[in-house]
């Protein structure tokens, strides 16, 4: 009997040695980490382009008038509007601070005015034209407030100096009651810089990686200066300076916007002991 239980004893244990053999599953491979994911600041280097149309104010003239003792202003002044060019370099330096260095050129401008003074005792009066041309030189900074789906609105400001040229000034009379028409005499045009600030806001907008377009205002101040010179017991004269409300367009060219992020390298696979 004691024999008998013995070998069934025996028999379940070899039984379950076996199903447990059978019921054996490799255990399954870890896991590999996901690729970890980083948000990269935008920054580097970029180039601009813009062309706008400048709608033009000035603050006034004045000149000398027959002595350097008697300075008067115009009785008239106004310039009229002009078209605008302009490039630079700058560098964003996160997502939401840009600084940048441009150069504008702002197309003829012609001036008109009207003065009134003495023709040998009597009163007379001149019709006055010239034209303006001024560069612009100015160091940007720009704060970006956000970007929204393609749009990234944006204010600034700059400061720098403009180089204002004046071409010759030819002033007319007609009503000289001892000279009869009209006769012209004219004044030598000056050039200077002049101290010149700047006020922007606009909307960058996301064209490719590498691309995007810039629609945005600015109103330019330029300082007063040197107009014209002496002729005639009249002159020199000068300007009180310019006040330019711009509608510009451009674009800027981000260097690096398309970079690509570095190759994932899958872990290696587990070593599994048996």
């Amino acid at each position: 009997m004691n024999k008998c239980l013995a070998s069934v004893f025996a028999l379940l244990l070899t039984v379950n040695a076996a199903n447990s053999a059978d019921l054996y599953q490799p255990q399954p491979a870890p896991l590999q980490d996901a690729p970890e994911v980083t948000v990269q600041e935008a920054s580097g280097w970029y180039l601009r382009g813009d062309v706008g149309y400048s709608f033009n104010h000035m603050r006034g003239a004045k000149y000398f008038q027959g002595s350097n003792a008697n300075e008067v202003d115009f009785d008239h002044s106004s310039i009229k509007d002009s078209a605008l060019f302009g490039g630079g370099v700058g560098y964003q330096i996160n997502n939401y601070l840009r600084t940048d260095v441009t150069f504008d050129y702002l197309t003829k401008a012609n001036f008109k005015g009207s003065t009134t003074g003495s023709c040998s005792g009597f009163t007379c009066t001149s019709d006055d034209r010239a034209d303006m041309r001024a560069y612009s030189l100015l160091a940007n900074a720009y704060v970006d407030l956000g970007t929204y789906g393609y749009v990234t609105p944006y204010i600034g400001a700059g400061i720098g100096g403009s180089y204002v040229k004046w071409s010759k000034l030819r002033n007319t009379i007609c009503d000289d009651p001892t000279a009869p028409g009209c006769y012209s005499t004219e004044h030598g045009g000056e050039g200077k810089w002049r101290l010149t600030y700047a006020l922007m806001a606009g909307a960058s907008i996301d064209i490719t990686c590498n691309l995007k377009a810039d629609v945005g205002y600015r109103y330019r101040h330029i300082a007063g200066g040197d107009m014209f010179g002496y002729v005639d017991n009249g002159g020199p004269g000068r300007d009180k300076g310019f006040d330019s409300h711009e509608a510009r367009v451009g674009a800027r060219y981000v260097f690096g916007g398309c970079d690509t992020p570095a190759p994932y390298e899958p872990a290696p696979e587990p070593i599994v002991y048996k």
